[in-house]
């Protein structure tokens, strides 16, 4: 039975970085029925869905390289098909995960500056986080290029606090469900709370380092303020 919240060091913070999928909103669904597509169209039979949400979370391309072997040619057609599947069906295919609106509505109301920091495409990020209405609430959202030249954690989070002139990174921390996310804030210096109730174990947070772990979406606002 996990405690509700899992601490390392508690502190204030006034500028948080969320991640989008798996942590703002459920976007199995959408996801793994965009990867079996994708897998099929390259000639793959596609597996049962639980098999397909290690894509949720690390950027396509790596994902695509990693759990099937494809090349740098063959993982960039699977993404084009991918997105493909995405940008008609999949995108839609997502749901905002319970309390998500009242935490950030609490934190904004607090004073705290929110940003977005997701390996998603910004386009797609975008679509999603005003389709939900959840858009108002973000300072600013950061999201992977669709071209791939930004597409890793460190990478996108750098861009979010260069994006909106962050220097002083001491009251800044990341939030995200998997380690992709922790490890990228680790990267660029910031610490990272890691949330259970999207697609990261325990043991894989910890093992990357979180600072904190949260339960559940409300223990969140304790966690930074």
């Amino acid at each position: 039975m996990l405690k509700s919240i899992h601490i390392r060091d508690r502190k204030m913070y006034d500028i948080i970085l969320f991640d989008l999928d798996g942590t703002l909103t459920d976007p199995g669904e959408g996801i793994t029925n965009s990867v079996a597509y994708a897998l099929e169209k390259c000639g793959i039979p596609a597996p049962e869905r639980s098999r397909l949400y290690k894509f949720i979370g690390p950027p396509l391309m790596d994902s695509f390289k990693m759990f099937y072997g494809f090349s740098e040619e063959q993982a960039r057609k699977a993404v084009s098909y991918y997105r493909e599947h995405f940008q008609e069906k999949g995108i839609w295919e997502n749901q905002v995960y319970d309390g998500v609106e009242e935490m950030l509505k609490t934190l904004r109301n607090a004073g705290k500056r929110l940003l977005v920091a997701t390996s998603k495409p910004e386009k797609f990020a975008r679509q999603i986080l005003e389709h939900f209405d959840l858009a108002q609430y973000f300072e600013y959202i950061a999201g992977a290029t669709m071209n791939e030249t930004r597409n890793s954690k460190d990478a996108v989070i750098a861009y979010a606090l260069e994006s909106c002139h962050v220097t002083d990174l001491s009251r800044t921390v990341m939030v995200g469900d998997r380690e992709y996310d922790i490890l990228g804030a680790k990267k660029v210096g910031l610490p990272a709370i890691g949330v259970l109730f999207g697609y990261g174990s325990e043991e894989e947070l910890h093992a990357a380092g979180a600072a904190a772990l949260a339960e559940k979406v409300e223990d969140i606002c304790g966690l930074v303020m």
